[in-house]
């Protein structure tokens, strides 16, 4: 009787890890198929909205507009949008002002520099972070080419 019961264990277990490979198998390319299409949609919002706007412009839609969603796709589109935009918008003057130099490990401050400016426009999540990282990188990659000339 408890061999049966044993068995009947490791046969439910079993089933279970099944189902949830075969459901990964399942969702896991769709989803991926989802996320490659609206992230072609966003970047072409954004190079249209870069054709008319500012990098202020930019970032200030890229930020709102993250606010009212979430989640690690959310983060992928609009990344993807800011970029875009910012590869058509005009300069911003100040733009970079107070932005702290991009490093590959992110520093202390740069952490603290993130998370308060996310706060102060009442954003929460990582993702926000993650945006602000493309401001650090985006005024890095100017200000090294001002530099260069």
């Amino acid at each position: 009787m408890i061999k049966k019961i044993i068995w009947g264990i490791l046969f439910l277990i079993a089933a279970v890890i099944f189902g949830a490979w075969l459901t990964q198998d399942m969702w896991l390319p769709q989803w991926n198929q989802d996320l490659a299409q609206q992230s072609t949609e966003y970047r072409e919002k954004g190079l249209a909205l870069g054709q008319t706007a500012d990098q202020q412009v930019c970032f200030d839609e890229a930020l709102s507009s993250f606010n009212q969603c979430s989640g690690f796709a959310c983060t992928i589109t609009h990344g993807k949008f800011l970029k875009a935009c910012w590869e058509n918008a005009a300069p911003t003057e100040n733009f970079c002002e107070g932005v702290p130099a991009y490093n590959e490990e992110k520093t202390e401050d740069e952490k603290s520099w993130a998370r308060h400016e996310c706060w102060g426009r009442d954003i929460r999540g990582e993702g926000c972070r993650l945006l602000m990282r493309q401001q650090q990188l985006l005024c890095s990659e100017q200000a090294k080419t001002d530099l260069d000339g």
